[in-house]
């Protein structure tokens, strides 16, 4: 029988979507989406949102940082973006004596705008189907095992060749980079601007941009206002420049114009953004090892270093200025892990997605195609071969590598050794003053070694009754050759003996360097072995990546030809994607139901001044008592704070825009509700919902509550 043959490139092929379900690629919309779009309320063309040869609102959408999203706002290049996105930038210029994590930070002109090192703002200035080409490049490799078809190096490699040497010289902080779709059977060029001039201009105190803090994360209703300010610079031509006072705010192509019309049930709703990652071509074994290794590992480890950094933070006002961020990282990934299994057993993912084997195995042999069953076995065989290394490798990574932070102390010290047994004084005062520096490196401003050594205590103790003792990193034998299996008694140890247990310890050894102190230093050793488990169990598990990879590309391809010509998504890879849907509530259980918008009302009704996440600022009570709203009120004269939409996001989306029929700005995304993180493997219709601030609350806080009202004079706002 004619074999079947695929073409990607106008992606007709594909699985069936649900309703609202999908991260479309901009440039197929018109072909894939479109008017089921329209016919939901959108009054735009395709054009409108993304065109290759003029601006459209792709143009106001960006990349901030390396995992979140924002958008331009302004003709002065104003963005706007998630507290939680800008934390970090916010805690690093947060002291004892300026705590912009509590009061929040605003720049009352331009001159007091901060700067961000390390932080990048990044437009896609244009997207490229290269599928033909790159699989014309791949067929020149003879090698059938050749995993060149998802490959970063080769696949940017070609980006560049196609892009052109001459292109990028003449197009500072530009860069080119190609992505596999569809598990390598289509390919994408993104041409990138890179800016690194990037100023936070306002953020509001954490008792609004985290309120309800870890207890609501992940939850709906929400009553967050889950926004911070900045402002991208250029240099005086508009080019990406490093930090100078002499640079100027970008003009950009395009910005958001910003609506105050506020939104109704059912309405329609749209977001641009990067989401980062998703898992909708999972079989039902790799559900099942999500469920059981990955997402419960993760909750029980993160659950016991939680409590112990919560309790240190609530003791010492120091100690939650240097873990916030660190905590609120940990607590995201840990509701998301729960919020996944609930929604893997409440759908019975594992069924579904056998169900839809089932059906490919049937079609297959009916088409007479052999290749597609073969990749499931072949996925199969790989999942169960992998299942102790992946639990073993997931237990280290969650409870040594980033529960111990210790782990991470300096351990190249050859050349520290090599200085200190020779004769060069100047070496060795150069090779001190390098190790110097790496120590302050890992004991930084947001390091307490009494917090690290209380935390690996508990993790070293489940760490060892989970993992059996010849799995574990060669240097816990000591834990009991030398300590009877005391692993308290173990890390007390490590932070009396070793140079980096403390700056006493650290300053003794600068005072008095030795040979011996640093080849026998048990942090250094118990470091080292850590990281040589951590390399053993990922060449281990590499064994098996190019086998799945392979068969994965199969079996997703099998798919597309079962499925025909319904439009289907590819898996989310941090490009820049559309999701749309409506404004609505949703029903998690039996005669509980959520609506669709949260107002200031529940802020007060949450209010608990013993209770650090839910403490309301004074002037924001005043406001409330005085109903002082200004423009931003609803038409029931309240003030609108949040609303949910059907949208299908994931991590990401954090700070992606969320725009009207008319794609005029009405909100920042900022999080899911737990029910809904199931999405990334299968979506789910009644309870997925996008978790929105209210760009109607965004503007008051700013306008009335911090009196930046000037900033609004910059935006387009109806």
């Amino acid at each position: 029988m004619k074999r079947l043959i695929i073409s990607l490139a106008a992606v007709i092929l594909s699985l069936p979507a649900m309703a609202d379900e999908g991260m479309w690629l901009l440039p197929l919309l018109k072909g894939q989406k479109l008017p089921e779009m329209q016919a939901l309320g959108l009054k735009l063309q395709d054009y409108d949102i993304y065109s290759p040869d003029s601006a459209s609102l792709k143009d106001a959408v960006v990349i901030f940082g390396g995992g979140c999203t924002g958008e331009i706002v302004s003709p002065d290049g104003l963005l706007l973006t998630n507290h939680h996105c800008g934390y970090g930038c916010i805690q690093r210029h947060s002291t004892l004596e300026h705590d912009y994590l509590t009061d929040g930070f605003w720049a009352m002109s331009r001159e007091e705008e901060l700067p961000n090192p390390g932080i990048t703002v990044t437009f896609i200035d244009k997207i490229e189907d290269v599928t033909d080409y790159v699989k014309k490049e791949l067929e020149k490799n003879t090698d059938p095992n050749s995993m060149d078809f998802l490959s970063p190096k080769f696949l940017n490699g070609l980006a560049k060749a196609k892009a052109g040497e001459k292109f990028l010289q003449d197009n500072p902080g530009t860069e080119v980079e190609i992505k596999a779709f569809y598990g390598g059977n289509q390919y994408f060029m993104f041409t990138k601007k890179i800016y690194s001039d990037i100023r936070l201009v306002g953020a509001p105190p954490s008792s609004i941009g985290k309120f309800g803090a870890d207890t609501d994360n992940w939850m709906w209703p929400r009553h967050t206002g889950d926004f911070s300010v900045f402002r991208v610079y250029a240099d005086e031509n508009g080019n990406p420049a490093p930090y100078s006072d002499k640079n100027v705010p970008l003009r950009p192509k395009r910005w958001f114009k910003i609506s105050l019309k506020g939104v109704q049930e059912d309405d329609y709703a749209m977001m641009m953004g990067f989401p980062g990652r998703t898992n909708k071509y999972y079989t039902s074994w790799e559900v099942a090892e999500r469920r059981d290794i990955d997402n419960t590992v993760r909750i029980n480890i993160r659950d016991l270093r939680q409590k112990v950094m919560l309790e240190e933070m609530l003791k010492d006002p120091a100690v939650r200025i240097q873990y916030a961020s660190k905590y609120a990282g940990s607590t995201n990934a840990y509701k998301n892990a729960i919020g996944s299994n609930w929604a893997i057993k409440k759908r019975n993912f594992e069924q579904v997605k056998k169900e839809e084997q089932d059906k490919l195995i049937a079609w297959s042999n009916k088409m007479c195609e052999p290749n597609y069953p073969d990749a499931l076995m072949a996925l199969e065989q790989i999942v169960s071969d992998r299942k102790d290394l992946r639990f073993r490798s997931w237990m280290l990574d969650e409870a040594i590598i980033r529960g111990i932070e210790f782990t991470n102390v300096p351990t190249k010290t050859d050349a520290v050794i090599e200085a200190l047994k020779g004769k060069d004084k100047k070496a060795k005062d150069e090779q001190l003053r390098l190790l110097e520096r790496a120590y302050h490196g890992f004991a930084n401003d947001n390091y307490s070694a009494d917090v690290d050594r209380k935390i690996a205590k508990v993790m070293l103790k489940e760490y060892r009754r989970q993992v059996a003792p010849k799995a574990q990193p060669a240097y816990f034998e000591q834990i009991d050759k030398k300590f009877k299996g005391d692993t308290d008694s173990f890390v007390d140890y490590l932070f009396e003996k070793s140079i980096f247990g403390s700056e006493d310890n650290f300053n003794k050894f600068l005072a008095r360097p030795s040979v011996k102190a640093l080849e026998n230093d048990p942090m250094i050793l118990f470091a080292k072995s850590v990281r040589a488990e951590e390399v053993s169990l990922k060449d281990s598990l590499k064994e098996f990546e190019d086998g799945y990879a392979m068969a994965h590309r199969s079996y997703v391809k099998g798919l597309l030809a079962m499925y025909g010509d319904r439009a289907n998504f590819p898996d989310a890879n941090f490009t820049l994607r559309l999701t749309y849907g409506q404004v609505k509530g949703y029903s998690p259980r039996d005669c509980d139901y959520y609506g669709y918008q949260t107002t200031l009302d529940g802020v007060m009704e949450k209010e608990d001044s013993t209770n650090w996440e839910f403490v309301v600022p004074a002037r924001l009570k005043e406001l409330y008592a005085a109903k002082d709203f200004g423009r931003y009120k609803a038409p029931n004269d309240k003030m609108p704070v949040a609303f949910s939409a059907t949208t299908h996001s994931t991590g990401g989306n954090s700070g992606s825009p969320v725009m009207n029929a008319n794609g005029e700005l009405i909100g920042i995304n900022f999080d899911r509700n737990w029910e809904g993180v199931g999405g990334d493997i299968q979506y789910l219709p009644d309870y997925q919902r996008s978790i929105i601030v209210d760009i109607r609350y965004v503007l008051f806080i700013m306008d009335k509550y911090a009196g930046a009202g000037y900033l609004l004079d910059e935006m387009e706002i109806e």
